[in-house]
């Protein structure tokens, strides 16, 4: 076991890429709004990312292919072939340019808890962060890349678990807001949110590539399985320590937050300035690590659905994945409110997971690509299942949007 925990690679990418400030905002704004009564959305969303990260490992591995790719080679002679590239490189590119925007804004938000907070600071900081996020897809290797990610999530885990040991809360109401679903008056937002932000769309790009690299063969499938187990089990478990503490600080007190930054703010004079300085250091590794892995997820998946020529492929990635940063960056920049950002790309990922998620499905069930490791009865039901979840919530949302304009300021004080 031990020896599978100092191995963890490509799920650690997975990891570091769906606990961004996305879902720490989300996260703290569930906990501080309903306290303890969505987590069985985060514990529905930590099971659903597990089960099609699978399939997006498994088929990495097997055949040694992206998503893209096998996606582009099995619709080579159909119709959908076009507007499946466009469909998946417009909503990569612009979801994740926005997602980009939100990381460097959560990121920024992080240091601002540690350092203290100013618009001079706060662009400062945005810019450092982006240079550093360029800098190290341009010159770092897969394996660099890795093993930063790797270290940042290390960073979460422990900041978030030293948080969620000061605040003490209800384990009793805990266990029941995982076991018993319900959705609030309100809720229905921040549970789509939830899940968005968990279930990430281009995750299933970015491990699928991720897999081909670490792993060369089948054989290594009991590997690739560990490593998403262990790596999203600990992802998962660092939602739940969040969502928990902001409901035994802030929901428990009836104070009201309005990001993650106002929760580091917000707990010191309740806990003392470690719970600020522990909650400011998750948020910027969480910031950075999401900053790194959405222009890579993009570059990925634009590189594998695209016809490039080969020798151009390595130019066109770092291309579409600087391009992200410069766009993201230019975003935070834009004057938009950081959790406007954050909690807009969530709410879009959370709709836009059933298509992707389809697409996904309809590649594990090619057995003439993937023999013998093709999904089998058990994993297309819980696939489905997964996709029926996730359209139903967002079908409701959408529905009740079209009734309604004062739902978006239900769920937060925003």
């Amino acid at each position: 076991m031990l020896s599978r925990i100092r191995n963890i690679g490509p799920g650690a990418l997975v990891t570091a890429a769906f606990i961004g400030p996305g879902t720490v905002t989300t996260s703290t704004l569930a906990g501080a709004s309903f306290g303890y009564t969505l987590l069985w959305a985060v514990l529905f969303a930590t099971v659903a990312t597990m089960v099609l990260q699978e399939m997006s490992a498994r088929l990495g591995v097997v055949t040694q292919k992206g998503l893209g790719e096998t996606l582009v080679e099995v619709l080579r002679t159909s119709f959908w072939r076009w507007p499946m590239i466009v469909l998946i490189g417009l909503a990569l590119y612009l979801g994740n340019s926005a997602y980009e925007a939100g990381n460097l804004s959560g990121a920024a938000l992080g240091l601002a808890a540690l350092t203290g907070d100013s618009e001079g600071s706060f662009v400062l900081s945005v810019g450092a962060i982006a240079a550093l996020a360029a800098g190290l897809l341009w010159v770092g290797s897969y394996r660099h890349i890795e093993r930063v990610l790797v270290g940042l999530v290390v960073v979460m885990a422990l900041a978030f678990v030293a948080t969620f040991a000061i605040v003490r809360p209800d384990l009793g109401a805990l266990g029941r807001g995982l076991l018993v679903p319900a959705i609030p008056e309100g809720g229905l937002l921040t549970v789509v949110a939830l899940i968005g932000t968990t279930v990430v769309p281009y995750n299933l790009f970015l491990h699928a590539a991720a897999a081909k690299r670490r792993w060369p063969s089948p054989e290594s499938l009991s590997d690739a399985r560990a490593d998403t187990a262990i790596a999203i089990g600990l992802g998962g478990l660092i939602t739940i320590l969040i969502v928990s503490t902001a409901a035994a600080s802030m929901f428990a007190a009836g104070l009201s937050v309005e990001s993650a930054g106002d929760m580091a703010t917000q707990l010191e004079p309740l806990f003392g300035s470690y719970s600020k300085y522990l909650l400011g250091a998750g948020l910027f590794a969480a910031g950075l690590s999401s900053a790194i892995t959405a222009p890579l997820a993009t570059a990925y998946a634009m590189t594998e659905i695209l016809p490039i020529a080969t020798g151009s492929k390595r130019a066109m990635h770092r291309a579409v994945a600087l391009s992200v940063v410069a766009i993201g960056a230019a975003l935070a920049l834009a004057g938009i409110k950081p959790i406007t950002i954050i909690l807009t790309a969530q709410f879009a990922n959370g709709l836009l997971l059933p298509i992707i998620a389809v697409f996904l499905l309809f590649a594990m069930n090619q057995k003439a690509v993937l023999g013998r490791y093709a999904n089998g009865v058990l994993t297309n039901t819980a696939g489905a299942a997964v996709v029926l979840v996730a359209a139903i919530l967002g079908l409701r949302l959408v529905l009740r949007a079209a009734e309604s304009t004062e739902w978006l300021g239900i769920t937060s004080p925003l």
